[in-house]
């Protein structure tokens, strides 16, 4: 009798056992999805090393507690058509959740920067969000600049704002993802942003990044999509460098337009 009294008392502390390593494995595929976007199920299980019932599992317990969602992955140009592979990405509250503790009191920064407005307009709010820019990438400013070429200085700004929380990563971009050839380049994905709630009512901090990220790699570059519009991740398209260019050579246009009416425009 006195056995299964102990059996009974076990339950509990396994069941909490059991929830805690549920909690912590979610945690773990959050983040993963933070670090690297939109994710398969089949990636996500190979890095984690889970099988592949059990991510499920635990993607959809994500799914239902409204940290993440699916859409279908972009088809390659040239792959057979078929029933297009399901990807998993971060909500709002998911990046949250992925990101706890770093997205800072949003409410007061809000508060903060309407205060400004009101008594210094909005030139003052634009100057807060450059200098918060520059800020923000400035101990690693050499390091991007020595970039041998345009591509290089791409992947060494995403380095410098991963290190910054921004969980950055750049891909080839050209005619697979729809784009004319003309416009190749790389793609400047950051699939986090400590500010989003902030910018999704104070613009300006986006665009004085896009900026600062012109400044630094010596183009113009687009914003495609921003996490502050409800975006994935916030996209920015950084040309190709011709041959006959010199990074840094010409004073760098920027377009940092993400809405919907300029959603895969680029410009050359």
């Amino acid at each position: 009798m006195a056995r299964q009294d102990e059996l009974r008392q076990d339950v509990p502390h396994a069941e909490h056992a059991r929830s805690a390593a549920d909690g912590r494995t979610r945690d773990a595929v959050a983040r993963l999805l933070l670090e690297q976007g939109p994710t398969t199920a089949g990636v996500l299980a190979e890095t984690l090393r889970l099988s592949g019932p059990g991510v499920r599992r635990h993607l959809d317990a994500l799914v239902a507690e409204g940290s993440v969602v699916t859409r279908d992955a972009r088809q390659a140009a040239g792959r057979k058509r078929g029933r297009p592979a399901r990807q998993f990405l971060l909500t709002a509250s998911g990046r949250a959740r992925a990101g706890r503790g770093e997205d800072g009191p949003a409410e007061l920064a809000v508060a903060a920067l309407r205060r400004l407005r009101e008594a210094a307009g909005e030139d003052a709010v634009k100057g807060f969000a450059r200098d918060r820019a520059l800020a923000m990438v400035g101990e690693h400013r050499e390091h991007v600049l020595a970039g041998a070429d345009r591509a290089e200085r791409a992947t060494r700004l995403a380095g410098a704002l991963t290190a910054e929380g921004y969980a950055a990563t750049t891909r080839g971009a050209g005619e697979g993802d729809g784009l004319d050839a003309r416009v190749a380049g790389e793609q400047l994905c950051q699939h986090h942003c400590p500010v989003a709630d902030v910018a999704a009512e104070f613009p300006a901090l986006c665009e004085a990044e896009a900026e600062v990220f012109a400044e630094l790699l010596g183009t113009h570059v687009q914003r495609l999509a921003t996490i502050a519009r409800g975006d994935a991740a916030c996209t920015t398209h950084v040309p190709a460098q011709r041959s006959d260019q010199h990074t840094g050579s010409t004073t760098p246009a920027v377009t940092t337009g993400g809405g919907p009416e300029n959603q895969g425009r680029q410009v050359v």
